[in-house]
């Protein structure tokens, strides 16, 4: 029995060995098997639509050398989507909501296209710390506070991914229990609250799916910038 709603949040374990690996194989349930057949079912056409539209969309204005990051980055977004929508299922555990699993995916992803940059383009690169026609006695603080912002980045991409999971779950948990507890005292008012966490649970399909996307867009535009 939980004696916290945040204890659903805790990282599972089965005979002390955490099901954190358990959690993020899922998804591999959702994906086609290789044929060598061109079309296999329709679940695949669709799947193979939606990655080419994300993919055209995301990477349209990235140069040529950006593009070697489409295959990791959609398939990070599909990893991400498919483990956020696994994780609304009952009895089931969702990794995205641990923040040490969101900064490991974001600051080697966000270390990688500032370190790309520095590599290709370091004039280009350090120029953004600086913004073209700054006045002299303006130097040293902006170059502070751009420093700062840049490596703000990658906290900025695991809070928002956990903050957003983290409330849409907890919300869930709290609305689902109100219904719980009112329903043999006022029948009305908990059908009125199944109505609302209904909703909210079509809210929080969407939201699972946006904040992947928001993840690797955001991604996306840190490797424009070095590219």
């Amino acid at each position: 029995m939980m004696t916290s709603f945040f204890d659903q949040f805790m990282s599972p374990t089965l005979l002390g060995i955490p099901l954190l690996i358990l959690a993020l194989l899922f998804p591999l349930i959702l994906m086609p098997n290789p044929t060598t057949q061109w079309i296999n079912n329709r679940f695949t056409i669709l799947q193979n639509w939606f990655l080419i539209g994300f993919t055209k969309q995301l990477f349209m204005p990235i140069n040529m050398s950006g593009q070697k990051w489409a295959s990791i980055l959609t398939a990070l977004m599909m990893l991400l989507i498919s483990i956020n929508l696994l994780g609304l299922m009952p009895y089931t555990f969702t990794p995205t909501t641990q923040l040490s699993m969101n900064m490991a995916l974001a600051i080697p992803m966000w270390l990688s296209t500032v370190l790309l940059g520095l590599r290709n383009q370091p004039t280009t690169s350090l120029g953004h710390l600086l913004p073209e026609g700054t006045p002299i006695m303006l130097i040293p603080p902006l170059i502070i506070i751009e420093t700062i912002s840049l490596f703000i980045r990658p906290l900025a991409l695991g809070v928002r991914l956990t903050a957003n999971l983290t409330a849409g779950h907890l919300l869930i948990q709290l609305i689902a229990t109100a219904a719980f507890v009112l329903l043999p005292l006022m029948p009305t008012i908990a059908m009125l609250t199944t109505t609302i966490l209904l909703l909210l649970t079509l809210l929080e399909v969407a939201v699972a799916m946006i904040q992947a996307y928001v993840f690797v867009l955001l991604l996306t535009l840190y490797l424009q910038e070095n590219t």
